[in-house]
């Protein structure tokens, strides 16, 4: 599994750099600018094949890439076509188009997970267009207590219940009543995670907390919905508009916490994190992994578009600056700002991992392996 887990982490963040790095090189060759290199992972090269005049290469280093386009360090002022004697708006459309690419790429994928069928959260007062398909309604957990019977089982967020000792369920009282009864007795459940169908042995509390049941679960129903192939990009446009709102507005809060001086470090995750997270969607099955996927796109965008030194939204400012300023601005300062935004980027994501190892006892876990 953990093989499994690494290759599809790798694909899925080399296809998310892929295509924002396509959307700078895609603006870059229309605006006229020379592209030199466009590169899939981080060198050392691996091999690279030159068509024109640029090099298309593939690297040994496969999560990133990169387009290197002459004078976007502010270099090469004799060549016209370089990235610094473009005017603001060519400049403006090469550095925003990574962003506009992932987000792009995150509204065809939630189309198609539209259309395809996503599992939805169905129940009374829920309206449900008539143009929706509606197939495998079944019983899941919402939310799974900390330290409760469910969480000591292994059961998931997610999982399915097919049956309690042995007697099917449909509803969510069935669940409810059954568990009851059980009280204080080991009871086997069979819950479904994606393919893979599990029994767990859990002992329901006779006396839970307050605010928790017996398992320390929240049942939903849930089944899977679909909509027509063309209302399936309205409705993927409107969940890109949802998940980008979401995610924006949940960076905001991020950084007020850290500017009041709060706790940040619970709440982000570098690519162990992610790791963690993708093997446990992809857990979930296909469906689950494409929406995963267009998160991973929007977030990418939004945390690329801060308007923070080596970052794209930091060029942008520096572009803006230079726009009202009308006067370039020195290459030196733009140089060591980027140089120096590069290196705080590169201490948080190393601070960041280290964090990651301890929250998810990676260390632990790769003993177990040996």
């Amino acid at each position: 599994m953990i093989l499994t887990t690494i290759i599809i982490f790798i694909i899925i963040l080399g296809l998310l750099v892929f295509v924002h790095e396509l959307g700078h090189f895609v603006m870059a060759k229309r605006a006229g600018m020379q592209v030199e290199e466009f590169g899939f992972g981080f060198p050392p090269r691996l091999f690279g094949i030159k068509r024109g005049e640029t090099i298309y290469s593939i690297n040994w280093i496969p999560i990133g890439g990169f387009v290197k386009i002459a004078g976007e360090d502010g270099e090469n002022a004799e060549n016209p076509r370089s990235f610094s004697n473009k005017g603001f708006w060519p400049r403006f459309g090469v550095l925003i188009a990574g962003v506009t690419m992932n987000v792009i790429f995150a509204w065809l994928i939630l189309s198609l997970a539209v259309a395809i069928g996503f599992p939805t959260v169905i129940g009374e007062g829920q309206e449900i267009p008539g143009s929706a398909r509606i197939k495998d309604p079944s019983i899941a957990f919402d939310q799974v207590a900390e330290n409760s019977p469910a969480q000591a089982a292994g059961i998931r967020l997610g999982d399915k219940i097919i049956s309690i000792n042995g007697e099917p369920t449909e509803s969510i009282e069935e669940v409810q009543s059954l568990t009851r009864n059980n009280a204080g007795r080991e009871t086997k459940y069979v819950v479904q995670r994606g393919d893979d169908v599990m029994e767990k042995n859990v002992t329901p509390r006779a006396n839970p907390p307050e605010g928790e049941g017996p398992l320390g679960v929240s049942l939903v129903t849930i089944a899977t919905v679909s909509y027509p192939w063309y209302e399936a990009p309205v409705r993927g446009l409107t969940e890109t508009y949802n998940i980008l709102s979401a995610t924006i507005g949940a960076f905001a809060h991020i950084l007020g916490q850290w500017f009041s001086g709060e706790s940040v470090g619970a709440q982000i995750s570098g690519p162990v994190g992610i790791a963690v997270l993708t093997r446990d969607v992809a857990e979930l099955g296909f469906i689950y992994l494409l929406r995963f996927t267009a998160l991973l796109s929007i977030n990418l965008a939004v945390i690329n578009a801060v308007p923070f030194p080596a970052l794209d939204g930091g060029r942008i400012l520096f572009l803006i600056i230079e726009k009202l300023r009308r006067k370039k601005l020195p290459e030196a300062a733009e140089q060591w700002a980027n140089a120096i935004g590069f290196m705080l980027l590169i201490g948080l994501m190393v601070l960041v991992t280290v964090l990651d190892f301890g929250r998810f006892n990676i260390v632990d876990k790769v003993k177990n392996i040996f």
